[in-house]
């Protein structure tokens, strides 16, 4: 590699030259920095197909769980994880719920990555049964801390985000949130706060 090259010269990694991977460290910067804005491609690319039987698209999904998380006083961490929890839904539609924590957990509070992670499980209390699938399968992380705000995130934001005249908020109105959030340090322990649970703010009235 010379001091004007702008590609490495090996062919396997374990040729590369700190120098090279210095290079490559410093050209990968602005494509992490360009993050938020690939999630946002993303979903954009959702709300072109509706979801198959459904009256919505995964994008009105996903942006009426974060509408509803959003007027019931939800921090951006919880506002972001509603809004993504099904993002990696086109590429994993069986484990879609462990790609889109993935996706999240650099970024956003462990509280939120568990509950994006395990909320597949947790929704089939609502319509497990009608598969012949145990619809209480939730319960085996009935002693997790996280256990109650997983519950609570399906019911309140989840299992009730269907429906076509609920007066929801644009993916622009989201955009900031979601550039603010890839834009953190990733896994900043800060910010992740891993066994901290917060939970869902409580309901008004």
């Amino acid at each position: 590699m010379t001091e004007t090259s702008q590609t490495v010269s090996f062919t396997q990694m374990k040729d590369g030259t700190k120098a090279e991977y210095e290079l490559l460290a410093e050209l990968e910067r602005p494509f992490h920095a360009m993050t938020g804005d690939r999630i946002l491609q993303e979903l954009e690319r959702q709300g072109q197909f509706t979801l198959e039987g459904y009256r919505i698209t995964r994008l009105t999904h996903g942006l009426q769980a974060a509408t509803r998380a959003e007027q019931e006083g939800a921090d951006i961490d919880w506002i972001v994880g509603a809004l993504l929890h099904d993002i990696g839904d086109g590429l994993a539609p069986q484990n879609h719920d462990r790609m889109s924590a993935e996706i999240i957990r650099p970024f956003l509070r462990w509280e939120v990555s568990w509950v994006v992670e395990h909320h597949g499980i947790f929704q089939m209390l609502y319509y497990g049964h009608h598969y012949g699938w145990d619809k209480n399968a939730r319960d085996e992380y009935r002693d997790h801390p996280c256990f109650e705000s997983c519950a609570a995130f399906c019911e309140r934001w989840d299992q009730s985000s269907f429906d076509p005249e609920y007066p929801t908020q644009s993916l622009a109105h989201f955009a900031p949130m979601v550039r603010e959030v890839f834009a953190r340090k990733a896994y900043d322990p800060e910010v992740i706060r891993e066994g901290v649970v917060v939970g869902l703010p409580p309901l008004a009235g």
